[in-house]
């Protein structure tokens, strides 16, 4: 049994973008004949496709990271270690100015 599957190319996403240009150039350059356009356009796709897994697994990563951080953010340091105490509020924050109580009836002048 043959572990190798065609669809899965050994590509790195660099070498794989790096050859997405260079086909580009030779389908922008006009010189490529109808069945090397053909080759050129499946070999593209596949690339492409392999791009686009590449692009998703490492978005995947960066969201288990993000919430990794915020899980350890609730967590507090050391999960569950020597947390430093929160300071307790002294109370109710004062006003600067005490606003006027509302008039009864507000003072329009029409």
């Amino acid at each position: 049994m043959s572990e190798e599957t065609p669809e899965a190319p050994e590509h790195s996403y660099e070498s794989a973008t790096a050859r997405l240009d260079e086909i580009i150039q030779r389908l922008d350059s006009g010189d490529a004949q109808l069945r090397e356009t053909l080759e050129l356009c499946e070999e593209a796709k596949g690339l492409i496709e392999y791009c686009a897994g590449e692009l998703a697994a490492v978005d995947q990563g960066l969201k288990e990271l993000k919430l990794e951080d915020l899980a350890s953010s609730l967590t507090g340091p050391g999960n569950g270690g020597s947390e430093p105490p929160v300071p307790e509020p002294a109370g109710p924050p004062e006003p600067e100015h005490e606003a006027p109580p509302p008039p009864d009836q507000p003072d329009v002048p029409f």
